[in-house]
């Protein structure tokens, strides 16, 4: 079966192993970019990266500070002077939260 989109499967399985209270959830197939910006802010724990020569599987430690996350789909076409609307429509406040943007 295809994945279509591994983004939003990864976040998925992150957020249902926070809510169930678990400390470990395994990810694949999955890539450093979508763990690397929730371990920066400290969301996450450390992981460890299992190289299988496919997709490659990422076993996260959770840490319980997730609330939420999840991915905007469809992707829209975001310019530079809209930013700060999209920020406001998306955050739940001014303070709180991130947004990660992609290419």
């Amino acid at each position: 079966m295809v994945r279509m989109n591994v983004l939003a499967d990864a976040l998925r399985s992150i957020n249902n192993t926070e809510k169930r209270g678990k400390r470990h959830v395994l990810i694949r197939p999955c890539s450093n970019v979508v763990i690397r910006p929730c371990s920066n802010h400290g969301y996450i724990g450390e992981f460890e990266i299992i190289d299988d020569h496919r997709a490659g599987k990422i076993v996260v430690n959770l840490t319980g500070r997730l609330n939420k996350c999840g991915v905007i789909s469809p992707r829209f076409d975001v310019q530079l002077k809209d930013l700060e609307k999209w920020q406001n429509n998306l955050l739940p406040s001014r303070q709180f939260g991130f947004i990660v943007l992609t290419t």
